[in-house]
């Protein structure tokens, strides 16, 4: 039976993970099937004890997951480096981000702001209550449900001025991504490989992840808006 390697990772690297997968598994004979769902869901399954060789979230998810004993100690391996962007829907004006202040101004006026529920969404949400502008956005910040990509809510409307992993944004049709976020504002998340502790194949998911942190991987990784951690 030939060898298959399962997993489940977070929306953020699910295209940089399937080319990277589809490109291993032409080069060793090893199938790799990897899920992906919403960052806080695939933590909880992982923490369910469902059975997946390996688990790619944001650092500080996995780190989670190790403390908790779900995740074997040691394995942790950083993949990718990943900025957050602000788009707007296609054809819709272009706000200034360029700077802090522009951002700001930006936000403010925009009618519906939206942004995810991982990292990126409590940095924000940080932002804004360092900028002291929590009160004046009450009733006009959009969550999507997980697994929903805010860019999706951008393009059909519903959120006016949107904030994603870059990843998550720049392959999407219905939308215009206006660039990351300017200086003093940005936010990188480094997500990161795990091996769970309810899986097997330890030998194989440690092959794989050495071909998917090694340097052939590199392009792949900027190709979809992400520098190589």
């Amino acid at each position: 039976m030939a060898l298959k390697i399962t997993g489940i990772s977070s929306m953020a690297t699910r295209q940089v993970l399937g080319e990277l997968a589809a490109a291993y598994q032409r080069r060793s004979g090893v199938e790799v099937v990897l899920e992906a769902v919403g960052g806080v869901d695939a933590a909880k399954r992982v923490q369910a004890g469902e059975a997946f060789d390996v688990v790619i979230l944001a650092s500080d998810a996995l780190d989670r997951l190790l403390a908790s004993g779900h995740v074997r100690p040691g394995s942790r391996v950083d993949l990718v480096r990943s900025p957050v962007a602000v788009a707007v829907r296609a054809g819709a004006p272009h706000p200034d981000i360029g700077t802090e202040a522009a951002l700001k101004q930006a936000v403010l006026a925009a009618p519906t702001v939206g942004y995810s529920t991982g990292p990126s969404g409590t940095h924000l949400a940080r932002l804004f209550e360092r900028w002291g502008i929590t009160a004046a956005l009450q009733g006009r910040i959009v969550t999507p449900p997980p697994g929903v990509p805010v860019g999706q809510l951008v393009a059909q409307g519903d959120i006016a001025l949107g904030f994603q992993q870059l990843s998550e944004l720049m392959h999407l049709d219905g939308i215009h991504v206006l660039g990351t976020l300017p200086a003093g504002t940005d936010f990188i998340t480094t997500f990161s490989a795990g091996l769970c502790v309810a899986g097997g194949q330890a030998e194989a998911v440690q092959a794989l992840l050495r071909y998917m942190s090694s340097p052939e991987a590199a392009e792949a990784k900027r190709r979809h808006g992400m520098e190589p951690a």
